[in-house]
C-alpha cells in the first residue's frame, strides 16, 4: 500500500484513463500470454482469418463486436490474435516471445461486474484491460430489470477515445440470443470503426469460464472482417443492432442452416454449461 502511494504521488510510472500501471499491465499481459499460448497453437490449434484487417486500424476509436462461447478464453485469443498481427504475423501465431514484449496496451474489453468478481484469477484478468459494466438483465443467475449504469457507458466511451474496445453484444455465451440493443446506442454516440469477429470452437475448448481445458484436439477459429459500413447520423440503434447480428452470424436466419438435431443437442450442452463451476 505504501509502495503504491509513494510511486503515485513521486509519478515514478505512467498510468492509463483508469489509472492501472502500464508496467504492470504489460507484465500481466506478457506473463499470461505466454501461459495461454499453448491453448491456441498446441493443445488445441486457432485458425484465424483477416489478420492484416488488424495491422491497418487506427490507434482510436475501434469497437470489435463478436459472438461469445467462454469469459475468458476468447478474450484471451483475441489479444494473441491482435498482438501478433500488429507485430506482423499473417494469421499466425508464431514467434510469441517476440510480439508478447511490447504488446499493445490500449485494449480494453467489455465483462459483467460480477464475472470479475468471482474469484483471484478473473480479478488479475479484469487488470488487463477490464471495462467492468453492471448488467440490465440479469444477476447472478436470476432474470432482473434495472437501468444502464450512466458510468458504465461513459467508461465504454473513454476506453473507444483512447484505443481499441471489445465487446461481446449478445451478453451472454449462448449462442443467437438478441443483440443488446445498448451496443448500438454506444455506436451512434462514439462513432468507432466497427469490426466483426465471429469465432468457434472455444465452447467445445475450454470449460464455460475459459480457464480449464475440457478438450484437446479442437480446430478452433477467428474470422476478422473488414469493417461495418454505417451511417451514424441517419442509421436506427435497430438498424445497427441488426447489421451486428448478421455480421456475427448471430440473426436468427442463421439457424435455418442447423440440423433440428444439432439445435437441440446444442442446447443440452448450454443447460449443461450452467451448472459448471470452477
Amino acid at each position: 500500500m505504501f509502495i503504491s502511494f509513494f510511486l503515485k504521488n513521486m509519478k515514478l510510472y505512467k498510468q492509463n484513463i483508469f489509472g492501472q500501471a502500464l508496467f504492470l499491465k504489460r507484465f500481466l499481459l506478457t506473463i499470461l500470454g505466454f501461459i495461454s499460448h499453448r491453448r491456441y497453437s498446441s493443445f488445441n490449434q486457432l485458425e484465424i482469418e483477416g489478420s492484416e484487417i488488424i495491422r491497418n486500424l487506427p490507434e482510436q476509436k475501434v469497437m470489435f463486436v463478436s459472438n461469445h462461447q467462454t469469459y475468458f478464453a476468447d478474450v484471451a485469443a483475441m489479444l494473441h490474435v491482435f498482438n501478433a498481427s500488429l507485430f506482423g504475423n499473417k494469421n499466425n501465431l508464431k514467434n510469441v516471445l517476440k510480439y508478447l514484449r511490447k504488446p499493445k496496451l490500449n485494449i480494453y474489453f467489455v465483462a459483467a461486474t460480477e464475472t470479475m468478481k468471482t474469484g483471484f484469477l478473473p480479478r488479475i484478468f479484469a487488470y488487463t484491460g477490464a471495462i467492468t459494466v453492471q448488467r440490465t438483465w440479469r444477476e447472478k443467475g436470476k432474470e432482473i430489470k434495472r437501468n444502464v449504469k450512466p458510468s458504465d457507458t461513459d467508461n465504454i466511451g473513454l476506453a473507444l477515445n483512447d484505443g481499441w474496445v471489445i465487446s461481446f453484444p449478445q451478453g451472454t455465451t449462448k449462442p443467437y440470443k438478441p443483440i443488446r440493443k445498448g451496443t448500438g446506442h454506444i455506436i451512434k454516440q462514439y462513432k468507432p470503426i466497427v469490426i466483426p469477429i465471429v469465432i468457434d470452437g472455444f465452447r467445445r475448448s475450454f470449460d464455460k469460464k475459459g480457464l480449464f481445458i475440457k478438450k484437446k484436439g479442437i480446430l478452433q477459429s477467428m474470422v476478422i472482417k473488414k469493417p461495418l459500413d454505417i451511417d451514424y447520423e441517419n442509421e436506427t440503434v435497430e438498424e445497427i443492432v441488426e447489421k451486428i447480428s448478421f455480421a456475427i452470424e448471430q440473426h436468427p436466419s442463421f439457424l435455418s442452416s442447423y440440423s433440428q438435431e444439432a439445435l437441440i443437442s446444442a442446447e443440452k450442452l448450454n443447460k449443461k454449461r450452467d451448472f459448471w463451476e470452477y
